[in-house]
């Protein structure tokens, strides 16, 4: 019994231990660039994407990758394609510490800031995008790749933080307001040049009218909520930003929670209970009630745009469904029409480091390859996203695919084109939050007020100081953030996602250990009681 309990601790003390020096490692060497590409060995990648269920963008990735091999045949790709950028973030805090993260992945600033808290393991890219060999549009790449200077000014300072580049953008998007302009109309309104959040209001509570049958007097139907929105941490930090009350400092410093928020919180409230308002997590995706005649203002991404309108060539209802209607496509509400202020988004491209600084070059050679002409223009017709060079924006192809804009409802869906020209037109006028290790954190927290504000009218509760005090001090707490205003970045507690594999099994090895080692102790005591006795 006693080698038993002697042989059970050992194991465990050293499986803990081997999980502890795993844990622990110091990380990987800073990248160095190497002189040439090596074209005799053989190299194999991950790239890491998402897509829903748009089996046009999956052929662009296949493509993508065929053509990328064709040019360095020694380079195999794998393509994971995820459903959701929050697993793609998941998978990587999981794998950081097992060394498995992938080769390049698709991704967003907030999170690359999380996966810098790993030494090295997120390659600066300035270092080798100046390389004149390998750089971008380097002598020796074997595709036409844009140079640094082809590249979208505005997006790729999105991707500058902590004093270094860590991505490239891959496409960007914008909100926009898809509104059923037929119903706008028929309410007696005539929508401004610029849409505002008085005149989006005053319009939904307008359309809550009903008959003396319970049906909404706009749309004949029992259901109608007038204004949807997708995304409610977008939401709130447009609010915020056209209104110039604070959100987050560069340093991390968390303002979000401020008089401003808890005035545009009583606002929203107020249209929640009327029922003039909802969120995409209350009641469902915008496009579904706008098909349906059952929306007005449906908030969502530019890229959502092949979703939206009566000719829509995605749709999840069915045909019988769908009404009839005239879609407009605009800016997202403004408090300052004469100041617009809209936030960008959409995907970027990092690589991580590896232990080979070849397998980094063909990475780094892949990543180029998504930035070409065709890839760029390729998929920025699938969605209303735009390319993020001017080299693929002001080719004779993407110029023609504009000029296009209703020929069909495929290729050329009107509303698709309209919404990638919206943000062509306003590059100027976005904006994006800073980032730095929490800001995916504090994101969530934006739309969480908003959330929550509407589903307790819904409830009949009351939305006033108390309230929104306690509104803050849960959300605070869910999302482990500092106190509003905190100056002190380094005491922040950072929601860095599900704890990883090796450990979470770090810690139960360890608790066993422990346990062992305590049974170990209590029957030895036990036997020397019992020697002693006889």
């Amino acid at each position: 019994m006693r080698e038993k309990i002697r042989a059970a601790v050992l194991a465990s003390i050293l499986a803990a231990l081997a999980l502890a020096g795993c844990h622990g490692s110091k990380g990987l060497d800073p990248f160095e660039m190497p002189a040439s590409f090596d074209s005799a060995s053989e190299y194999e990648i991950t790239f890491w994407a998402k897509n829903d269920t748009n089996k046009t963008q999956t052929a662009i990735y296949e493509q993508a990758i065929a053509g990328f091999e064709d040019a360095y045949p020694n380079v195999k790709v794998n393509l994971r394609l995820y459903t959701d950028y929050g697993k793609i973030y998941n998978d990587v805090i999981t794998n950081i510490s097992t060394n498995t993260t992938p080769n390049v992945c698709i991704t967003y600033p907030d999170h690359i800031a999380t996966y810098l808290t790993g030494a090295n393991l997120v390659v600066p890219l300035e270092e080798i995008w100046s390389d004149p060999g390998y750089g971008l549009g380097g002598s020796q790449v074997r595709f036409d790749a844009p140079t640094v200077e082809e590249i979208i000014p505005e997006f790729l300072e999105e991707c500058r933080f902590g004093g270094h580049t860590y991505a490239l953008p891959y496409m960007r998007s914008t909100e926009a307001c898809y509104i059923n302009r037929t119903y706008v109309e028929a309410l007696g309104y005539t929508l401004p040049e610029t849409l505002t959040w008085d005149f989006i209001w005053e319009v939904s509570e307008a359309a809550t009218a009903k008959d003396g049958e319970g049906n909404f007097l706009v749309n004949g139907q029992k259901v109608l909520i007038p204004f949807i929105y997708k995304s409610t941490d977008n939401m709130m930090i447009q609010m915020l930003r056209q209104k110039n009350a604070g959100y987050s400092t560069e340093e991390g410093d968390i303002l979000l929670f401020n008089d401003t928020a808890r005035e545009l919180l009583y606002e929203i409230a107020e249209h929640g209970r009327s029922g003039a308002f909802s969120t995409f997590k209350i009641s469902s995706y915008p496009a579904n009630f706008l098909n349906a005649g059952q929306c007005i203002f449906a908030v969502d991404s530019t890229a959502g745009a092949t979703w939206m309108g009566t000719n829509a060539p995605l749709c999840d209802i069915s045909p019988d469904e769908i009404v009839e209607f005239e879609t407009a496509v605009m800016t997202v509400p403004q408090f300052d029409p004469g100041s617009p202020q809209m936030i960008s988004q959409g995907p970027s491209v990092c690589i991580f480091n590896k232990a080979d600084p070849q397998e980094v070059l063909a990475s780094w050679l892949f990543v180029q390859y998504l930035l070409t002409n065709d890839v760029q223009i390729a998929y920025s017709e699938t969605e209303g996203y735009v390319p993020v060079t001017s080299k693929a924006r002001s080719s004779a192809e993407y110029q023609n695919y504009l000029s296009r804009s209703g020929e069909d409802d495929a290729a050329y869906y009107d509303v698709k084109i309209q919404a990638a020209q919206l943000l062509l037109d306003n590059t100027d006028h976005t904006f994006v939050t800073p980032v730095f290790n929490g800001s995916a954190s504090l994101r969530s927290a934006a739309g969480q007020l908003v959330e929550n504000t509407v589903k307790s009218v819904r409830r009949n509760e009351t939305v006033d100081e108390a309230y929104v005090e306690q509104l803050y001090a849960d959300v605070i707490s869910l999302y482990r953030l500092d106190q509003p205003g905190a100056s002190s970045a380094a005491s922040r507690k950072e929601d860095l996602g599900p704890l990883p594999a090796t450990a979470a099994a770090l810690l139960a090895s360890l608790a066993a250990a422990w346990v062992l080692i305590v049974v170990y102790f209590v029957v030895q005591m036990a036997q020397k009681r019992k020697r002693i006795a006889e």
